[in-house]
């Protein structure tokens, strides 16, 4: 097994369990977030070779989404597929990329606009020591990334 691989399993594996916290959205970068609590079970799935995370939240009505990250030792990289219902309208999100220094993952995916080139979008898992967080950008087809998701959760 690959130090990446064991490392980034060993740090998602202290994260199993039930946490609460607080998202934050922005559907407008120049407009203040909307934000609303927050629940997450992060757990695991094949042996250990998959991470899920099933959370909750709200905008003006109940939301809720599942994360799952796969870890290939093959490629050495981390996959990861998003379904939300908010954000993925009925669709599954693919992701690829691979741990960060400080034990954080990013991942990055894209996803077609009504009209023009599609768009990336990135999610970051910022695990930590009694908490850990979660930072989703929007991408344009020109590269700029702008804050969509910001959440933080602690144990409960």
């Amino acid at each position: 097994m690959s130090t990446t691989r064991r490392s980034t399993l060993q740090r998602f594996a202290w994260l199993a369990g039930n946490w609460a916290g607080t998202n934050k959205l922005w559907l407008d970068p120049a407009k203040p977030a909307q934000e609303s609590e927050s629940v997450m079970v992060v757990g695991t799935k094949g042996k250990g070779r998959f991470v899920t995370f099933t959370y909750t939240w709200a905008t003006d009505e109940p939301q809720d989404g599942l994360l799952v990250f796969a870890f290939d030792e093959e490629k050495n990289i981390i996959t990861a597929h998003w379904l939300d219902s908010f954000h993925t309208g009925g669709k599954v999100m693919a992701f690829e990329g691979g741990a960060e220094q400080g034990g954080s993952v990013l991942v990055r995916g894209s996803y077609d606009a009504p009209s023009g080139p599609p768009w990336g979008w990135t999610i970051q898992v910022e695990p930590g020591d009694d908490a850990f967080g979660i930072v989703m950008h929007n991408v344009s087809p020109e590269g700029e990334a702008a804050l969509a998701v910001e959440a933080e959760y602690t144990r409960t």
